[in-house]
Order: C-alpha cells, then structure tokens, then sequence
C-alpha cells in the first residue's frame, strides 16, 4: 500500500501532519444576519454559481486548509487587488471626507472575528499582501439637501463590509470554516474566493479546472488528487487518467503567481514538469505523491528552471531513468532548498554534484535519499549539513566499491553532531552493524521509520529503549511481538504506529500477533492511529484497545488471509470492531477485515457517526451489512470496498447520501450492470465509472469495478476504451 507508506513527515503544501479531529455538524447563529445556517449537510451546487441574498446551502468542492498571502520579495508577479477596493478607493479620494472612528471598525472585525472562532482547527494566519481595512481611514460622502442641510452618508456600504469580511477570512485557515462562510450571501461567497490562496480538490473529476481558477483568482497553492487508494493495490488498469496537464494549462493562463503544487495518484509527464516551471516564475514547493509519467529528463528540466525553489518532494512515486543527470541540473551559486526527498527513485544519481548542492542549500532541513547513496557517502552528506531534522539515510550499507583498506568513517560522532534531528527513516539495504551509529540521536527523535529495515527485536530493543520522545513508529513485523513490547515500555507519547508485513502472503505465518497489539494498548495509551498487519487476532485483544486508547482516530486492522476469525474462540470478530466504533468516540478512519458478519456493520451504523472513510475487505454476510452502514454513517465520505457480497439492493440503500460523499469504489461484489444504470439515472449529477479489466472486450452483464463520484462537470472526457459512464 503505496498510501500506507507514505513518510508523513513530508511536507504536503500547508497540510496538517497530525490527523485533525472531525468536528460535529453543528448550526452557526449569524449574530450579523439574524439567520441560522444549516451545514450539517452540502448538497452538490455549482461552484461558480454564488448564492443569492437569500441563505442556502451549497458544496464549494474545491477546499482549502490553509490561507497563505504573504508576500515573497522574490516574485515578479502578485494577484491582482480586489476590484471592488480599487472602485471605492477612486471614488472617495474625490469626496470631501469625514473620517469615520478607527475604533468603530475595529470593534466590527472582532465581532464577526469572534462569531467564527468556534473551529479549534484554526490557526493564525500570516501576514496577508492585501491592503488591510483595519490600517486604513474610512470615508463618508457629504451631500446637500434641499432644506439647506448638509447629511452624511457612507459610500458604497456594501464595499465597506466586503473590506472588513476581507480582514476577517484571513483569519479562517479550516477549509470548512470557509465553505460555511461562503454560504452566507453574496458578498460573503465573492470576498470568501478573492481571499483563498490555497486550493484543495479532493477529486480532480468533481471540478474542471476552469471552473476552479475562474471563481479562485487568487490561488498560489494547488493541493489535488486523483485515482482512488485502491489503485495501489493494482485494482485499476493502467492509464485509467487523472492527467495534470489540464490543470497545469489552465493555472499557468489563470494564475502566474502559483508557487506550490501538492499531487497525489496523478499522471504527470515531462511536458507537464516543463510547463510547470516556465510558467510559474516565483514557484517554490512542488510534491509528487504515488504519481507516475514523468522520468528523470522531465526533474532535470523542472530543476534548472525554478530558480527559487524550496521543496521538491518526490514521495512513493514512479519515476523513470532516462539516464539524465537530473541532481546536476540545479542551478549554480547559493540554493533555497528546505527539503528534498528522493528515496524512491530508482536509479543511481551523481553524488558528487548532490553533495556540492548540499553544501550551498544552507536552509536545508529535510533530505531523504536514495538506495544508491551508500553509508559512506551520508557521512559526507551529514557533515555538509548538520542543521538537518528530517534524514533518510539511503542504502545505509556501504558501497560495493568501497576499498579494502579504507578506514570507515566516524558514523557515531555525525549522527552526533545532528542535534537538530528529529525524524529518521531509509535502511533501504541496512547492514545491522551499522545501527550503533544512530544511539546518540534516539533521545531526540520524534518519528522513526524503519518499514524498509528487515531487523529484528535484539537489534531493535538498544535503539528504542532510549526512544522516549517518539510520536511516530513505522516497521517490519520481523521484530515480532517482543519488539512491539519494548516499544510498549518505552514509547509512552507515541501518536502513530504502522506495522507492515515482510510477508504479505495470505498462508504465510505472521510472527505479530494480538500479544504484541495488546501490549501497545496497554503501554502506548496516547496512541491516535494504529495500521497493524497480521495473520491472527483476538476479540478480546481489540477491545482491550478500545479501552485503552480511546483517543483514536484511524484505526486500519489488517488480519491477512480471508475470513479469519477470533484464532482463541473460533468466534467472529464483530464484537471487537464494535468495541472500537463504541469506545473510540472521535474515530474518523475504519479499516476491517477477518471474519466478520453484518453485526458488525451494524455497530459500525450506529455508533460510527464521524467515520469519514471506511475500507472494507472479504467481510459481510448480505446486503443488510452495507444498508447499515450507508443509512448510520451521516459524515462518510470515501468508502472503499472489494470482495464482499453486496449487489444491487445495498447499492441502492445509499441513494439518499451519495451526493454527499466523495466516492464509492465496489469490486468485486455482486454488483449489475442494470443497478449501476439505476443509479445513473436516478443521480444525474453523479458520475458512475464501470471499469473493466484493460484486456476485456465487451461489458458483462456483472459489474467488475464500479466507481462513483460526484462532479460539477458530468462525465469526463478523457476515459479510455475499458472505462463506461452510464
């Protein structure tokens, strides 16, 4: 699971690190407006269609979690101002002004600021590069009267608002904050899109991107999904879309200004690379998560031109060697570069021209490398920079050309001299005899990756025993339960934990088991998210989690092999999973799986109220399992689902609620090509996706794969010959 893998400690354009509690559906009182606005749900509307002065409720698609305005003196470009200041501006520079009181229009921002202060993921914004309302004097207009008598009145009073709305969004940094805003009126929706920076699109199929950048003027952050997680697991034919190039053309016309790009699962060619850096004149931050399409030419041409670059991020990503030196095509003289991530492309790279851009990137913060980059060659990379906190050590064994003779460098003293590190991952092909050399930095780390480092609990046991601070713990089941219980001991404020097979064979025999999960229950009692691999399981091991760490918040239990239930009791594992959905009261993610019957999903109906996302694997019993789950589960959002047997009636149990989510994913299920039709019709603004295996000629009469979504756009013009949109 590419996803699964995926080091959290990346930058991700603004994203949160931590997983964010979901907040209650709720009812704001508008003290301004004297109405009260319902946004406990988000019917499908069209996202450049503003509301009218009369409140209702729309889904802006498009989101964002953060705002970000401030002013780089680097770029040559900037966002236009707003028209509507310009307009005001003109016109009271010719009248004879009074000067309202500074503190009447203070005294207006904090109240609306303090309306919409009821989100606690909300965190301040920086400085914005537009004119603030609160610095500038406020005019009236002064005009006669008939009787001789001079009145006073307040030019274009809805400017003045909008002015003042501008300097309270800045303050707005949740994407639902500001889509509840922008419900408002119409004032409120237009002020709401000139002042968002950072656009999320959760679908890059909900909205076209001429939709997006003519109602988002103002963007300098794109972050932008594609295929569903499934495809990881290659349950999606190849070239099934989700092309940047769209989205690159449209922003490079719309938005020069643009300085940072987030993709996950997108195609993205060597053109698009181009593109991206000869339009883009101040861009900085470019992430690649799980995309392909693009090689090493496309990198050279991206890096010799953005010249102000600061983040490149290359995570989980396929990337083709075209033999080009890439690492050489940095630009010559002193770097911006904060992070650079590369340890998942597979080919060598010219160390020598990576470590001289080392050497001129003072600010770097976070480098990860490759396998091809040999122990030796990290102690070069870590003397040349020991300001780093965030280090991927590469093969961490030494080179195969490395001589007989030659004395091994002092390992121990430069992982010493990184006092600043925090977050280590890599031991791509780890020798065990090198690990001694990470002991003086363990008291500092806060995230320790090894999911790629084959080792087992002895050589573990020295390096987490003085682990006290860590938060965040990814690796191999080869330490077996004894390692988890020396994590248990030690690891008291772990947050995450992510136990991978080297296995992953369905009749392989897991060395973890429910011994080593109960025991982090019991020793990691601050734990939020667990993804746990394994071959066997108890009830009574899941419920001790339960109750033991009920602040989670993703819970993904992996028990491999289908249809494993309770190994102690023979029992289904219903009651465990209930016990997770009734206890964890602010769970948002659910991954389940062994045997499991629809008692379960019933739990999961009735006590899953914020599950957002749920994954669901060779589980069920009738199509009653998934009714449950679509009738109990208002907030859910993605709901991924293979080998399990529900058709046609589940299907239809959801028709009430699939405009509110993001997607369905259904194969192999019981599923028809006439109730997929069904939907169709009955859903016209959702966009249902029959997919066939590449090699298929004509449909079935039983439906392989089915995907659902929702669109402003109606069917995609881009699906190739095994996809059919009914």
């Amino acid at each position: 699971d590419k996803a699964s893998r995926t080091d959290i400690a990346a930058p991700t354009c603004g994203s949160n690190l931590v997983v964010n509690d979901l907040e209650k559906p709720r009812k704001k009182e508008l003290a301004s407006s004297h109405r009260t606005i319902d946004i406990s749900r988000t019917p499908l509307q069209s996202i450049t269609q503003p509301p009218s002065d009369k409140v209702e409720e729309h889904d802006p698609l498009s989101q964002s979690t953060h705002t970000d305005c401030t002013e780089d003196q680097g770029h040559t470009l900037s966002p236009p101002k707003l028209p509507y200041m310009e307009r005001y501006r003109a016109h009271t520079s010719k009248q004879s002004p009074l000067l309202w009181a500074e503190e009447a229009s203070s005294k207006a921002s904090a109240k609306m600021a303090e309306q919409m202060s009821d989100d606690d993921e909300r965190q301040q914004s920086p400085p914005s590069d537009l004119d603030f309302a609160s610095n500038k004097t406020r005019t009236c207009i002064v005009t006669g009267s008939v009787s001789g008598h001079t009145e006073f009145q307040s030019p274009y009073p809805d400017q003045v608002l909008e002015n003042v709305l501008e300097n309270v969004l800045h303050f707005l940094t949740s994407r639902r904050d500001r889509n509840t805003a922008s419900l408002v009126c119409k004032s409120w929706y237009r002020v709401e899109a000139l002042t968002r920076s950072e656009l999320f699109i959760g679908n890059c199929y909900a909205v076209s991107p001429a939709r997006a950048t003519a109602r988002f003027t103002r963007v300098r952050a794109l972050h932008l999904k594609g295929r569903p997680r499934f495809a990881d697991f290659n349950l999606m034919p190849p070239d099934w879309g989700a092309h940047f190039n769209p989205w690159v053309l449209a922003f490079a016309k719309a938005c020069p200004w643009l300085e940072k790009v987030y993709l996950k699962r997108m195609s993205v060619t060597d053109d698009d690379l181009a593109t991206l850096a000869e339009s883009f004149l101040g861009f900085k931050e470019l992430v690649l998560v799980c995309c392909d399409g693009f090689g090493t030419s496309g990198l050279a041409i991206f890096v010799s031109k953005c010249r102000q670059l600061k983040v490149l991020d290359l995570i989980e990503s396929e990337v083709s060697d075209d033999e080009t030196d890439w690492i050489l095509c940095f630009p010559e003289g002193e770097s911006h570069l904060e992070s650079l991530i590369f340890d998942c492309v597979e080919c060598p790279i010219n160390f020598e021209a990576l470590e001289r851009l080392v050497a001129r990137s003072p600010s770097l913060k976070k480098l990860k490398l490759n396998r091809y980059v040999s122990i030796g060659q990290l102690y070069r990379l870590m003397v040349q920079a020991p300001q780093l906190t965030h280090l991927g050590t590469g093969s961490f064994s030494p080179s195969e050309i490395a001589g007989q003779g030659d004395q091994e460098p002092d390992y121990v003293t430069a992982f010493a001299a990184c006092k600043s590190l925090v977050c280590l991952s890599g031991f791509r092909e780890i020798i065990p005899d090198y690990l001694p050399a990470i002991y003086p930095i363990c008291a500092n780390l806060t995230s320790l990756n090894f999911s790629y480092a084959n080792i087992t609990a002895e050589q573990l046991k020295p390096i987490i025993s003085n682990c006290h601070k860590l938060q965040v713990f990814w690796v191999l089941d080869s330490i077996c339960d004894e390692g988890l219980q020396a994590v248990a001991a030690t690891c008291k404020e772990l947050r995450e934990l992510r136990v991978f097979p080297v296995d992953a064979r369905e009749d392989s025999d897991g060395p973890v088991s429910e011994v080593g999960f109960q025991a982090i229950s019991e020793g990691c009692r601050k734990l939020q998210s667990i993804l746990y691999f394994c071959q066997r399981m108890t009830n009574a091991a899941v419920i001790a989690m339960s109750i033991n760490c009920p602040d989670l918040v993703v819970f993904r239990l992996c028990i491999m092999g289908r249809h494993r239930p309770d190994h102690v009791t023979g029992e289904p594992m219903d009651d465990g999973f209930g016990a997770i959905v009734m206890n964890c009261k602010k769970l948002t993610r659910l991954a389940v799986s062994g045997l499991l019957t629809d008692k379960a999903f019933d739990y999961i109906g009735r006590y899953g109220k914020l599950v957002r996302t749920l994954s669901v694997a060779f589980a069920g019993d009738s199509d009653m399992a998934l009714k449950y789950v679509l009738e109990g589960c208002p907030q859910l959002q993605k709901l991924e689902i293979r080998d399990s047997p529900f058709g046609d009636a589940a299907l239809c149990s959801g028709l009430h609620h699939y405009y509110n989510m993001r997607f369905l994913w259904m194969s192999s299920c019981r599923l028809t090509h006439q109730g997929c039709q069904q939907i169709a019709r009955a859903m016209p603004r959702l966009v249902v996706e029959v997919i066939r295996s590449a090699d298929e000629e004509e449909m079935d009469v039983c439906v392989q794969t089915l995907y659902m979504y929702r669109s402003l756009e109606g069917p995609r013009n881009d699906a190739p010959k095994f996809v059919t949109i009914l």
